[in-house]
């Protein structure tokens, strides 16, 4: 079966910091991209940060460049993605998600969700 562990979410003000947990099982954690996705109220799901467990390529969307940073432990099937300098636009319910494929465009896992809210 399938699983991810998602942990971190929460509610912090902005300009202030979280770090999101994703421990996986269930599948070869190596042949997968893992990272996280974002959805916010009335807009459309997005990739935030993804990381490639075999070589550590990784991708950044725009507006979370410098501020966000995604890594990996393979010994514990665990991808952590730091967040600082988060602003009100950061609010979204975060999903940790792998894919098969580089770049991600295809997802074949998703997590249940956990909800980052950041304060003004």
């Amino acid at each position: 079966e399938v699983q991810f562990v998602e942990s971190g979410g929460g509610l912090v003000q902005a300009g202030g910091s979280l770090r999101l947990s994703c421990a996986a099982s269930g599948f070869s954690f190596d042949d997968y991209a893992i990272g996280w996705f974002r959805q916010a109220p009335g807009k459309e799901r997005e990739a935030v940060s993804v990381i490639s467990s075999s070589d550590g390529s990784t991708y950044y969307t725009d507006s979370v460049k410098g501020r966000f940073t995604i890594s990996s432990d393979n010994a514990k099937n665990t991808v952590y993605l730091q967040m600082n300098s988060l602003k009100p636009e950061d609010t979204a319910v975060y999903y940790c998600a792998a894919s098969r494929y580089w770049p991600p465009i295809y997802v074949d896992y998703w997590g249940k969700g956990t909800l980052v809210t950041v304060s003004s």
